[in-house]
């Protein structure tokens, strides 16, 4: 298997490297290295690829997910009061609309 082959991660771990990426892009680091990060994250968290079989996971050390919520929810808080409310006003029809 050659390095950076991804055939060895889930499709779970794949769509969160794919998020991250997204989240680093969004705040102006390059694609390459959006990519790099995102993918250095999965690993540290999950330990690399996984494999299915019984007895072989690993609980996540979600660490780095908890760094980055912290800090999204300090910017969050730090938005005016009417922008928070509009935005939780938006996500409770929405979860009303879901059946959550």
């Amino acid at each position: 298997m050659p390095r950076g082959d991804k055939s060895s991660y889930t499709s779970k771990q794949k769509r969160k490297a794919e998020h991250i990426e997204e989240g680093y892009e969004k705040r102006g680091v390059g694609k390459d290295e959006a990519e790099r990060r995102a993918w250095a994250t999965v690993n540290k968290e999950s330990g690399g690829g996984k494999k299915s079989g019984s007895g072989r996971g690993k609980t996540e050390n979600r660490a780095a997910s908890k760094k980055g919520g912290k800090k999204g929810g300090a910017a969050a808080a730090a938005r005016p009061k009417a922008a928070r409310k509009k935005a939780a006003k938006k996500a409770a029809a929405t979860r009303k609309r879901h059946g959550h």
